[in-house]
């Protein structure tokens, strides 16, 4: 940018609108997976938005979304580094939706027991998988994206998140749940 100063911040503001403001529901949705409270990973969004504002002049204009991710992980790397204690928990719950009103009393149990138990197989993975089945399977993140986040190459999520399925599925299998949210029939 090669303007007058206005003229740069215009076209800092139009590159911005373009190609970040697109991508701000996708890095929060990563963000909740690195980081385990809610205000924690809206700081980190905002940390690097507020970075890739500050290098817009040097963004080719070219996939934006990995370039974006990379500041994130950056930016996570580098919060980690000088990271205190945490000394109180985040007080914010998320929201239950509208949808649990049209059901039956006992698609609610049944469907808190699946719940129930697919967190609990999701929580008892060990971090690296648990992460990868979160940018993959619940925040829809690609093997590429997902592999940009983590920082490690494709085929390692690819076998991580193969790894990570099967364990869940033994887990599920074990507390006898069926794959259509409920448990088996005697």
């Amino acid at each position: 940018m090669t303007g007058s100063p206005a003229a740069d911040d215009r076209a800092r503001r139009e590159a911005f609108s373009t190609h970040v403001v697109p991508e701000i529901d996708v890095l929060l949705r990563v963000a909740y997976t690195l980081v385990p409270r809610a205000a924690d990973a809206e700081d980190l969004v905002q940390d690097t938005l507020l970075r890739a504002f500050q290098a817009m002049d040097s963004f080719d204009g070219r996939h934006p979304r990995a370039w974006l991710l990379t500041i994130m992980r950056n930016t996570q790397i580098n919060r980690t580094r000088r990271r205190r204690p945490e000394l109180l928990d985040d007080p914010d719950r998320p929201e239950q939706t509208g949808s649990e009103a049209s059901m039956s009393p006992e698609e609610l149990v049944v469907g808190e027991m699946f719940d129930g138990e697919v967190e609990a197989a999701l929580d008892s993975l060990p971090g690296r998988l648990r992460q990868v089945v979160e940018l993959v399977d619940v925040h829809g993140l690609s093997y590429a994206e997902a592999a940009q986040v983590m920082g490690i190459p494709v085929g390692t999520v690819m076998s991580r998140l193969h790894r990570a399925r099967s364990r869940m599925r033994s887990r599920l299998v074990t507390a006898g749940v069926n794959g259509r949210g409920g448990r088996r029939s005697p």
